[in-house]
């Protein structure tokens, strides 16, 4: 029997700091960059009753880790769970099955936050997000990790959540943070864009956006999820996760692809490419760039090995077993 370490997920919480889960995040996607290997995730659909069972891998042989998410949100329970499996990458041995959903915005925010730090300018002071449900609020914990920031301005379509979530955050930031009356009002002359939503249907347009601006754009994982237009892809130094998800599920750049304003050679790198140092983030400061985050196994089979170790360190979780198949796969 192998002894596997089981992580509840409030366990988790608190484990690392927002600069923490940055720097896992960076390892992570510099293994990739590197040697690793990750795919799109795997996404099947029910429709009755609602829901979709989805997953998603990486291989980080610089970690020595592999592994990712597996989870179901919607369905009967109208709920999400997250089951996160992690395996040595060298002897192939699960080692931890961690409860996944605590960490999902800090490893996702962290994503955000280590693009920032390699596609925006340096002198960026002032950011705009555009949502202000829990991915935006862990977009804006660990991207003001990376810049510091005088001035944050958020909308959201309802006035008390974007009221809500400045209040929070203009306590917790040293920046001024205050809501905005609309998506345009708020990225005038922001040197950071953060698009945190569900949209349908572009929350931020081109013409709207300043020379110099970086985008964070990470409510597009499906091709009906669309928050940037496809101008503004067509303008931008456009970078995704990982090449081949940006072909299968980045909808706003299947609309602007569709609509015959870029063509196949319009994505400059991945994101790991530029982080391992094999390919150029920004190179002009009047350059706009757009990074596109559809969640990867990458940030998540990082994230989990730095909270795996720390756990171990404090005495967390509990030890369950777990039969290999050299023992049970007997067909006995």
């Amino acid at each position: 029997m192998t002894d596997v370490l089981f992580l509840r997920s409030d366990e988790l919480s608190g484990l690392a700091t927002p600069a923490e889960y940055v720097s896992a995040v960076r390892s992570g996607y510099e293994s990739h960059g590197n040697d690793g290997r990750a795919e799109p995730r795997t996404k099947l659909v029910s429709e009755d009753p609602p829901g979709m069972c989805t997953g998603y891998l990486a291989i980080l042989p610089e970690l020595g880790a592999m592994g990712g998410y597996t989870y179901a949100a919607g369905f009967g329970d109208e709920d999400a769970h997250f089951a996160l499996p992690l395996f040595d990458a060298e002897s192939g041995r699960l080692l931890t099955l961690l409860d996944g959903a605590s960490m999902n915005p800090f490893k996702t925010g962290a994503t955000g936050a280590l693009a920032a730090d390699e596609l925006a300018r340096d002198d960026a002071t002032t950011c705009a997000v555009i949502g202000s449900g829990a991915q935006a609020r862990g977009q804006l914990r660990a991207t003001a990790t990376v810049r510091e920031f005088e001035d944050v301005r958020v909308f959201s379509p309802t006035a008390a959540s974007r009221d809500a979530f400045a209040e929070e955050f203009d306590e917790r930031l040293s920046a001024d943070v205050t809501p905005a009356a609309s998506a345009a009002a708020a990225v005038e002359d922001a040197d950071v864009v953060i698009t945190a939503t569900t949209a349908t249907d572009p929350v931020v347009r081109n013409a709207d956006l300043p020379d110099g601006v970086h985008i964070t754009a990470m409510g597009q994982y499906d091709r009906r999820k669309r928050e940037l237009d496809a101008d503004t892809i067509a303008r931008a130094t456009y970078v995704p996760d990982l090449r081949d998800r940006a072909f299968q599920d980045a909808g706003a750049f299947l609309a602007a692809l569709d609509a015959g304003v870029v063509d196949e050679d319009h994505i400059h790198a991945e994101l790991g490419e530029i982080v391992a140092g094999h390919e150029p983030g920004r190179t002009a400061a009047d350059e706009v760039t757009v990074f596109d985050s559809g969640g990867t196994g990458i940030e998540t089979v990082a994230s989990a090995w730095m909270l795996y170790d720390r756990a171990k360190e404090r005495g967390l979780g509990e030890t369950i077993e777990f039969a290999p198949a050299s023992e049970a796969l007997t067909g006995e």
